[in-house]
């Protein structure tokens, strides 16, 4: 995502490209491609298997990957590519130890902090970053003492770090809060690939004389719903929005983050109710204990939960991909995206952490995740993880609030221009303002 990303921002020398903005998000297409995908594979490729054998089943998805290929290494030429700069986590390493050796030290004033723009130029071709007064303690690191400095020099680098890398370590740790409270997000819509299925396996099917939905296929209305917002968000919403806010984007990422967390909210109250209503049906029908049975309700009751979550998820994920890609420094943004994934997979272990809890917890009085759904409780468990949404996007709103953004110094044409706060918008592209600040309102 980060190298995509970097050929719409960065000109052919790394720099950030001027002139007209791309007209389409790079993070809006990337995950577009990824839905669209999604949703081929659960329905065509799907089809061929079932219908055509297993054999052209698997060979579309290997052509498909060999002209992935072959298309990637096509465009070879035409590619940005930022020359290496180092191991970025050997760098941060680097100014925790140099931290940690200078502990003791008395802080100067920041303007006497270890400054070297000949050893930062290839990490820092947007900009270098400023200083910020957040997390003093990793300043030491730029504290210059006695024997910090070579004859040649040159820094002794895991005793004196410059001002841009300390600043690189800092941005990392502003991140991570608000990146903490994307794990719960994943972990929010974790049950449509698990419990929801199970509902639909109990519910009314056929929506047509000769057709009837699989229990698996639900999770297209969710695709088709993050594949509508994304398409509608960056054609009509953004400019829209654009009039009455004066962003770029319409909305900044943090708040389109925030917009998604409260759909996913909405998605599971919608969710519980559904459920409850269910097992309503199901105990009037006299099928509670009848759980192969199939309760007389449309299985396109779940439909709303799946296509909120699709729209929330069309919110949520470009915009903390934003998020991630702005904030980290520019020789980290591969890490970012490292970031984002691990979120996922965090979010699917914390998924299971709960659900093992929730078993545990309600054992003796009356479980509420049972293999029949029609004695269990499943509305109180999507009850539950829209307690703790709720919760979590408190949480998120009080990251957001103390937030520091990075903070560049730029050069321009003829002289240097310093920037305060950098802000994002959808493409990836710094839009700053001097002395102005992003808030989320």
């Amino acid at each position: 995502m980060a190298f995509g990303a970097d050929q719409l921002e960065l000109d052919a020398h790394g720099r950030p490209a001027r002139g007209a903005k791309p007209r389409w998000s790079f993070f809006n297409i990337y995950f577009f491609g990824i839905e669209l995908a999604k949703l081929t594979a659960a329905t065509a490729v799907v089809y061929v298997q079932e219908n055509v054998g297993w054999g052209w089943g698997l060979g579309i998805p290997t052509l498909t990957m060999l002209a992935a290929v072959v298309a990637f290494v096509s465009g070879y030429s035409l590619y940005v590519r930022m020359p290496p700069g180092g191991s970025p986590m050997v760098r941060l390493a680097q100014v925790a130890a140099a931290a940690f050796k200078k502990r003791k030290a008395a802080m100067p004033d920041p303007s006497l902090l270890y400054q070297d723009k000949d050893l930062d130029v290839g990490i820092s071709t947007a900009g270098r970053l400023l200083h910020t007064d957040q997390l003093k303690f990793l300043d030491k690191a730029a504290i210059v003492t006695g024997g910090d400095i070579l004859p040649s020099g040159e820094p002794k680098l895991w005793r004196l770090s410059t001002v841009h890398r300390v600043e690189e370590l800092k941005s990392i740790i502003r991140m991570l809060p608000i990146w903490a409270a994307s794990i719960l997000l994943v972990t929010s819509g974790s049950h449509n690939s698990s419990f929801a299925i199970q509902q639909a396996r109990t519910m009314d099917r056929d929506v047509a004389p000769r057709f009837r939905i699989p229990p698996a296929s639900m999770l297209v209305f969710a695709n088709l719903a993050m594949l509508l917002t994304l398409a509608v968000y960056d054609r009509v919403l953004v400019h829209a929005l654009r009039r009455r806010t004066g962003h770029p984007t319409g909305i900044t990422h943090l708040q389109r983050t925030g917009v998604g967390m409260a759909l996913a909210v909405l998605a599971n109250a919608v969710a519980a109710a559904v459920e409850r209503r269910r097992r309503s049906v199901a105990a009037a029908s006299g099928l509670l204990d009848a759980p192969e049975a199939t309760v007389p309700m449309s299985v396109l009751w779940l439909v709303p939960q799946y296509a909120i979550h699709g729209v929330a998820d069309a919110f949520m994920d470009v915009g903390r991909m934003e998020f991630l890609y702005d904030q980290a420094p520019e020789s980290l943004r591969s890490t970012a995206a490292a970031l984002y994934w691990l979120t996922n997979s965090m979010g699917s272990y914390l998924g299971t952490l709960l659900v093992t809890i929730v078993h545990s917890r309600t054992r003796r009085s009356g479980q509420w995740l049972q293999d029949n759904l029609n004695r269990g409780k499943l509305d109180n468990y999507y009850w539950l993880v829209v307690a703790l949404q709720v919760l979590n996007l408190v949480y998120y709103f009080l990251c957001v609030r103390y937030y520091t953004f990075k903070t560049l110094e730029t050069v321009g044409d003829d002289k240097e221009v310093e920037l305060d706060h950098v802000n994002v918008d959808g493409n990836g592209a710094a839009a700053a303002k001097k002395g102005a600040k992003e808030s989320f309102r």
